[in-house]
């Protein structure tokens, strides 16, 4: 875990590769949930009789439900001190180049790829998130999250 208490520790970690985080199994409950939650429920995701029988030899994740956990995973990899506020901003380039099959292992790293400042102190950041899926060549789930962090010294340092 990564700690970073100023806009500056930030600006220093530019390019800098963080994790990967521990294993987190995707099991078919988590799965379900997120079809009951998204109203997804396409087959490929639900139906582990018919899946076992389709393109990946079983149910799979949806690729929201992997990219959804990105937040988890980057609170998992570093913590921001000494903010007075910190938000989501958005995803850029976001990217599904493996299926993540149930009960499959995936895992994320994070590299800090631009930071720009902002009014107050505060700072934008862009983290290129991976996760990878155990066993596989190509990661589940590629990302730029966008984040802001207001810190609570209006000088960012």
């Amino acid at each position: 875990m990564e700690t970073y208490r100023s806009a500056a520790d930030l600006e220093a970690a530019l390019g800098t590769e963080i994790g990967p985080t521990d294993w987190l199994t995707v099991e078919q409950s988590r799965i379900d949930l997120f079809a009951d939650a998204t109203e997804d429920h396409q087959w490929i995701h639900v139906d582990p009789e018919r899946a076992a029988g389709g393109p990946y030899g079983a149910t799979i994740a949806h690729g929201f439900l992997t990219a959804s956990l990105v937040p988890y995973f980057m609170n998992k990899l570093r913590t921001i001190e000494g903010i007075r506020m910190g938000i989501n901003y958005g995803l850029d380039r976001v990217r599904f180049p493996s299926p993540v099959r149930a009960g499959a292992r995936i895992r994320a790293r994070a590299t800090l790829i631009d930071l720009r400042k902002l009014d107050d102190g505060a700072v934008q950041v862009t983290n290129r998130v991976t996760i990878d899926v155990d066993g596989s060549a190509k990661p589940g789930c590629v990302v730029e999250l966008l984040a802001r962090y207001y810190f609570a010294d209006a000088a960012g340092s």
